[in-house]
C-alpha cells in the first residue's frame, strides 16, 4: 500500500460518516478564538500583537488577527512542527498504535498531550474539534484539487465552517518543496527557524542527499523496488507523485517503474500484484512501507516473499511514504538508502 488509500478503492470512496453535530451547535462550541482576519502579507512570531497570513499550497491566503494558538493538524504534519518547537492542541489521522504508544507518523511529540480527533481513516470527531477552539486547521494534500488528507469528504463542509484550513501539497513533486513549505509555516507560527538544532538538521539532510547521491552514481547497476504488504496483495510503488520517489530518483536511485497501465486500478500511484505474483519485478532492494496500515516484513509469511532474492540476501529497507515533513526526521531516509546502495550487492 504505496499510500494508505491501497486500503480502500479510492483515498475519498469509503470514508466514515462524519460527526452528527449539528452545524449550529458545533459554531456555537467554537466561541470566538480565531479572531478577525488581519492584511499582513507575512507571519508574526508567536506572542506578538500583529495580523498573521499564511498562503497555502492551493493558492489560498489564510489571514487571522493574530498568530494561531490553537492549531488542528494531520498527525504527520502536528509532528514536523512540533519538530521546530510548534505544539498543536489536536490531531487527526494515525498517532495511537493499538498498545496505545505513538504512531510512526507521531514522530517525536508526546499523543498524550494533544486531543485525538481520529486515529484512523474516517474519523473526525467534530465535536472534539469545536471544543478546542480551533484557530486553523493544517493538512497535506495527496491530489492536485485541493482535498485535505484524513478530512472525510461527508463533514468536509462542518468542519470548514469551524476554522479557516492550511494546505501543504505533498503530490506530485520532490520531497524538497513540502520540506521548504513547512519550514515557512512554522516560521510564520512562530518558530525560532535560526536556532543551532534547526540549522544542523537542514545541514545534515544537505549531507544526506549528497551521501545518496555518491551511493547511486558508485552503484549504477542496482535497482531498488518500493513496496507495501497487505494480506491478500502486493503494491508495488511508480516514482511518479510520491515526494521521496521522486526526490531519491533525482538523487540516481533506479527505482522499478510499473507501467502506467498497471497503475491504472491504484490511480496512477501504484500496481497491485497477488502473492503468487510478487517476484514480477526483478529487485536487488526493497523498500517496504512502514506505516502500521501496511503489514510489515517481519510479518509476511508467504512464501513467494521469502524466496525473493533482496530478501534471502537481507536486503530490505524501511520506506516512509508519508514522511515527517521536518529536515530531522527525513535525514534516516535518505541515509537509510545509501547505507543500503553502499552495501548491497546484485541479486537479480
Amino acid at each position: 500500500m504505496p499510500h494508505t488509500r491501497a486500503l480502500h478503492p479510492t483515498r475519498r470512496g469509503l470514508l466514515a460518516a462524519g460527526g452528527a453535530l449539528g452545524l449550529g451547535a458545533a459554531l456555537a462550541a467554537c466561541g470566538d478564538g480565531k479572531g478577525e482576519a488581519g492584511d499582513s502579507g507575512k507571519g508574526t512570531a508567536a506572542g506578538r500583537s500583529g495580523p498573521w497570513s499564511f498562503t497555502d499550497d492551493r493558492g489560498t491566503t489564510v489571514k487571522l488577527g493574530k498568530v494561531p494558538a490553537n492549531i488542528v493538524a494531520f498527525t504527520g504534519v502536528a509532528a514536523a512542527l512540533y519538530d521546530y518547537g510548534i505544539q498543536v492542541k489536536g490531531v487527526f489521522g494515525p498517532t495511537r498504535t493499538k498498545d496505545g504508544k505513538a504512531d510512526v507518523q507521531a514522530g517525536d511529540m508526546d499523543v498524550s498531550k494533544v486531543t485525538v480527533l481520529g486515529n484512523s481513516w474516517g474519523q473526525f470527531s467534530i465535536e472534539k474539534y469545536a471544543a478546542l477552539a480551533p484557530d486553523v486547521l493544517i493538512s497535506t494534500m495527496f491530489d492536485s484539487t485541493g482535498t485535505l488528507w484524513y478530512v472525510p469528504d461527508e463533514s468536509k463542509k462542518k468542519i470548514a465552517q469551524l476554522a479557516p484550513s492550511v494546505g501543504v501539497s505533498v503530490y506530485d513533486r520532490q520531497l524538497t518543496r513540502p520540506l521548504q513549505r513547512v519550514w515557512e509555516l512554522a516560521g510564520s507560527l512562530g518558530a525560532d527557524m535560526k536556532t543551532a538544532e534547526v540549522t544542523a538538521a537542514k545541514k545534515r539532510f544537505e549531507e544526506a542527499s549528497a551521501r545518496l547521491r555518491a551511493a547511486a552514481r558508485a552503484k549504477p547497476g542496482l535497482k531498488v523496488l518500493a513496496g507495501s504488504a497487505g494480506e491478500q496483495l502486493f503494491y508495488v510503488s511508480g516514482t511518479n507523485l510520491s515526494i521521496d520517489l521522486e526526490y531519491f530518483k533525482a538523487l540516481g536511485v533506479d527505482f522499478v517503474e510499473p507501467p502506467e497501465s498497471a497503475k491504472k486500478q491504484g490511480g496512477g500511484w501504484y500496481e497491485s500484484l497477488s502473492w503468487e505474483n510478487v517476484d514480477k519485478y526483478p529487485a536487488d532492494i526493497i523498500m517496504m512501507d512502514d506505516r502500521t496500515s501496511a503489514l510489515q516484513p517481519a510479518g509476511i509469511t508467504k512464501a513467494t516473499w521469502r524466496r525473493l532474492p533482496a530478501v534471502k540476501a537481507g536486503q530490505v529497507i524501511a520506506r516512509s511514504p508519508e514522511p515527517i515533513l521536518s529536515y530531522g526526521k527525513c535525514v534516516p531516509l535518505l541515509n537509510g538508502l545509501a547505507v543500503a546502495l553502499e552495501k548491497a550487492k546484485k541479486v537479480r
